[in-house]
């Protein structure tokens, strides 16, 4: 532990090995001390990396909490585990005397990326901060839906969950002639203690009624930057198409892009032929060609500023929030077919067992074949295209060699062993009005599968080009999952009669096992669901720690720059690293500096996930709104003190069930059984267990549904004694029935584990 508190630099098994001349069968021993080390808590593993579990990494995501007897501010780390390590240390922030023009200082509830040193101090917060960027403001306004009332003013019906039940009154000259359905922007006014509180509008957003509207409120709920600066705007009309001066001529090379029908932008294209060469029989040339976004967004420049603000894309079912203006992602980096546009490509050997071989990267001026739908070229391989479809006019010379590389990758695929979860993406289609026609489930198709796996194979391509040059880059890292969530999962297959083993490395081998054990009975999609939870959540990060869930020891996204920041970092760090042109990773970029950025996107990726999550979640409980009493199936996906979440199988929707509502029993959260039990009767109500369920209740503003249940739940053995937990009053940890509550309370409000990682993202 001394070691570790003072080393500089990575420590790992191998340097502690080093350190106290351990070797041979000893390291097996050391091996076993360090696993007990991380399950007492002491130690945390980042990857291959060792550390005092206590110890923050150099960079940090932190919460502005409050302020010191000093007056300055505190924070602490957003992502702590307070179980094994106690409470999160606070880091005093060391502003600067005179800030940046144009930057406003940060306050408390701010969310910002923190630099942080340890203190060195025995007494006062054991670290030291510097704000390096303010993520998120605190919110000195709230979101909501005006409701004008007869005689003038109105009501605020709340878009967020937390707030279900909370009603603020906004008096007539307090509504900047809002309207009904406004979606508005309030300050909460000071109130006595009787009476709702009041509110006064300051802003108006738009109309709840207007197609599109849905994901507005995410869109302002999150903070999501949706419109574009004067310059960068400025920047991409005067964007100009690119000559082949500096590039490949490779417009001859019949490269096609593959994308979802309904896709606006195509920023890669595949194409393989057999390798001629003798010395590698059965083998594949493979091509991965990706817009050169770099060309025209360069560092520093307002484009790159807009683009970093963002992160990321974000794809609603109504909408797309782009990184990049529609000049830049639309039009000149889009691979339209049969016209001239720059890429980056990378040219892949690979042998009859998909194994690489070698790779080179190459700045391009290409041309598309064809821009085809994953089902339209599907069905050219099954042989049902119209003849004069473009997929079938490209069958054979371009088609069939594809799926003959992809039969080699998948090969090499299955050899590997990455994390296989079945996980079926609904999509949501939509009316004219932006409210839900239907939901479906898109089939699986080996369409889809080759472009995954030739885009996988690009990104392993990038990381490895970079570090052979000692190039500094982002990583794409996926941290194997920790021990806390391994117990928990070890917990819920106990329940269901698997068993998790103890021993042994944790590879994404051992989940597919389970996976496999469960695939053909009534736990399948509880089981994947599960194991998705267990998983750690991917991020982006300057030190490689390696993807687990593919099974990768280095991996960087390259292959949508159209959409995401970090792989417009890897490709200008390609460009550098092989001397492709003007335009790459500045010569003074720094580790230190990509780690900044690093935080910086995984936080808006994250930020972007739940504006999506959340705006699925508002649109199906719309859609659900005028079925209230009806019936569902379903299946219970998450267990709490309060109750039960149920995932319909109809729509995908989750919705709460309050304890309270179970029936004439007091019922016990059983943690380690991850279920309800009625103290008296015994009826449990576990996770993964099949129910029916009648909706009471739909908050579509808010993406809130309430159900009543209507199976029974297992019959058990009732608790006794010292394990009921309550006397006559209601206890911690039970709820006490039947005490029936009103819609709208903050039963509906109870969170739910979301899920961290999907293999398709990456």
């Amino acid at each position: 532990m001394a070691f570790l508190a003072e080393a500089k630099g990575k420590v790992g098994k191998r340097e502690i090995a080093r350190a106290f001349g351990i070797g041979g069968g000893q390291r097996i021993w050391l091996k076993r001390m360090l696993r007990e080390l991380e399950d007492e808590g002491h130690v945390s593993r980042r990857g291959k990396r060792l550390a005092r579990a206590e110890v923050l990494p150099p960079v940090v995501l932190a919460d502005i909490i409050g302020r010191d007897r000093d007056g300055e501010l505190l924070a602490e780390p957003v992502e702590w585990n307070a179980e094994d390590h106690g409470e999160a240390p606070q880091i005093l922030l060391q502003m600067p005397r005179r800030p940046r023009p144009g930057q406003k200082p940060p306050g408390v509830g701010d969310r910002a990326v923190v630099r942080v040193e340890e203190s060195g101090e025995d007494e006062g917060p054991p670290y030291l901060g510097r704000v390096i960027k303010v993520i998120e403001k605190a919110k000195s306004q709230v979101l909501g839906i005006f409701r004008s009332m007869a005689g003038g003013g109105g009501r605020l019906v709340a878009v967020d969950k937390r707030s279900l039940g909370r009603e603020l009154s906004i008096a007539p000259e307090d509504t900047a002639e809002a309207e009904d359905g406004d979606l508005v922007a309030v300050s909460v006014a000071r109130h006595g203690r009787f009476g709702a509180p009041s509110a006064k509008v300051r802003e108006r957003l738009g109309s709840i009624r207007s197609e599109r509207a849905i994901s507005l409120i995410a869109i302002h709920t999150h903070g999501i930057p949706d419109t574009f600066s004067p310059g960068a705007l400025r920047e991409a009309e005067l964007a100009q198409p690119v000559s082949l001066r500096g590039r490949e001529d490779w417009r001859d090379l019949p490269l096609v892009t593959i994308d979802p029908v309904d896709a606006k932008d195509h920023d890669d294209a595949v194409h393989a032929a057999p390798d001629d060469d003798p010395d590698n029989p059965g083998g594949f040339v493979l091509t991965v060609a990706i817009a050169d976004v770099a060309h025209y967004v360069t560092p520093g420049s307002a484009l790159d500023k807009d683009a970093l603000q963002r992160g990321n894309s974000v794809y609603f079912p109504d909408r797309v929030v782009p990184m990049l203006p529609e000049r830049i992602s639309n039009d000149l980096c889009s691979l339209k077919p049969h016209e001239d546009r720059p890429a980056l490509a990378v040219r892949i050997i690979i042998d009859a067992q998909g194994r690489k071989k070698r790779h080179t990267f190459h700045r391009i001026l290409m041309r598309s074949a064809a821009k085809l739908a994953y089902q339209q070229a599907q069905a050219a391989i099954d042989g049902h295209a119209e003849p004069d479809d473009p997929a079938a006019v490209l069958l054979e010379p371009v088609l069939r060699p594809l799926w003959a590389a992809y039969g080699t990758l998948a090969k090499a695929r299955e050899q590997r062993g990455p994390l296989a979860l079945e996980l079926p993406e609904r999509k949501l289609v939509l009316k004219q009005d932006g409210t839900i026609d239907r939901i479906v489930t898109p089939p699986r198709l080996d369409a889809h599968r080759l472009i995954e796996e030739f885009m996988i194979l690009a990104n392993v391509c990038a990381a490895e080009a970079l570090e052979a040059t000692h190039s500094p880059l982002i990583y794409r890292v996926h941290d194997e999952p920790s021990l806390e969530k391994m117990r928990a999962l070890g917990e819920v297959l106990g329940s269901i009669g698997l068993k998790l083993p103890k021993a042994g490395a944790l590879q994404p081998a051992l989940f597919n096992r389970i996976l496999a054990a469960v695939e053909e009975t009534e736990h399948n999609a509880f089981v994947n669901e599960v194991v998705l939870r267990t998983q750690a959540q991917a991020e982006y990060s300057a030190e490689n720690y390696g993807h687990f869930g593919l099974n990768l020891r280095r991996y960087a996204h390259f292959t949508s720059p159209i959409r995401r920041y970090a792989d417009l970092v890897v490709h200008r760090a390609l460009i550098k690293a092989g001397r492709l042109g003007p335009d790459g990773l500045p010569a003074s970029t720094t580790p230190e500096q990509l780690a900044e950025v690093s935080a910086l996107i995984s936080a808006a990726e994250r930020r972007a996930m739940a504006a999506e999550r959340e705006t699925i979640e508002r649109l199906i409980a719309h859609h659900l709104a005028d079925r209230i009493g009806a019936t569902f199936s379903g299946q219970i996906s998450g267990v709490t003190k309060a109750g039960l979440f149920v995932k319909l199988d109809e729509t995908g929707a989750d919705g709460f069930i309050p304890a309270a509502t179970l029936g004439a029993d007091y019922f016990r959260y059983e943690e380690g059984r991850h279920a309800l039990v009625g103290s008296r009767t015994g009826e449990t109500h576990r996770l993964g267990d099949r129910v029916e369920v009648r909706l009471l209740e739909a908050a579509p503003v808010a993406g809130a549904l309430r159900f009543e249940l209507l199976s029974e739940g297992r019959r058990g053995a009732a608790l006794r004694g010292k394990q009921r937990g309550f006397k006559e009053k209601r206890g911690k940890t039970g709820t006490k029935a039947p005490r029936e509550r009103s819609a709208g309370t903050k039963t509906l409000n109870a969170g739910k584990v979301k899920s961290t990682w999907h293999p398709a993202e990456d």
